[in-house]
C-alpha cells in the first residue's frame, strides 16, 4: 500500500507593474465615484431637487454640468495617463492629481444627511487615493548599469575623442 503525500504547489505571485497598479486603482476610484452618485438618486428628495434645478446647494446650469464633467473626466483620463506617460511625468502627475482629489472627495461629505452612506463611499475613495499616492511615491528606481558605473564619465570620453 502506498502512502500518498498531498502535493502543495506554491502559487506564482508575479510582480505587477506600477503603471498597472495606478490604472487599476484609478479605475476602482472611478467606479466608486460614479456609483456613489448613482446610488444618491435613491435618497429621498434628490430627484425632486434635480427636477427643480438644484443639486446639493448648486443651481443646475451649464457651468455646474461642465464643472461636474471636469471633476469626473480627470480621474478617467488618469487611467490612460497612468499607462502611457513616461515614468517621471507619470509619478509627478499621479502624486499631484491624487493629492488634489483628497479635499475634493472630502468636500462631498459637507451637508449630507446620509453620513453612513457618504462616509463609507468617501472613506473608500480616500483609501484608493492614498494607495495611488503610495504607489507613485514608492515607484521603483533602476540601479545604474555596471558599465556606466565603472566606465569613464562623459567628459573624459569627450576629451579623449578630441585629442
Amino acid at each position: 500500500m502506498t502512502n500518498r503525500q498531498p502535493t502543495t504547489a506554491t502559487l506564482e505571485d508575479q510582480r505587477i507593474p506600477v503603471r498597472a497598479k495606478l490604472a487599476a486603482t484609478w479605475t476602482s476610484f472611478m467606479f466608486l465615484y460614479a456609483y456613489v452618485d448613482i446610488l444618491n438618486f435613491f435618497t429621498p428628495g434628490v430627484i425632486d431637487d434635480i427636477l427643480n434645478g438644484k443639486v446639493f446647494e448648486f443651481d443646475l446650469s451649464q457651468t455646474f454640468s461642465t464643472t461636474a464633467l471636469t471633476l469626473v473626466a480627470i480621474p478617467i483620463l488618469m487611467v490612460v495617463l497612468s499607462m502611457t506617460l513616461p515614468a517621471r511625468a507619470n509619478r509627478i502627475t499621479n502624486l499631484t492629481v491624487a493629492s488634489l482629489y483628497v479635499p475634493v472627495t472630502a468636500f462631498n461629505a459637507v451637508g449630507e444627511s446620509w453620513l453612513y452612506f457618504y462616509g463609507l463611499g468617501i472613506a473608500l475613495e480616500l483609501i484608493l487615493l492614498a494607495l495611488i499616492v503610495r504607489y507613485a511615491w514608492t515607484w521603483p528606481r533602476t540601479a545604474p548599469s555596471a558599465a556606466l558605473a565603472t566606465g569613464p564619465d562623459r567628459e573624459t570620453v569627450r576629451a579623449q575623442r578630441r585629442a
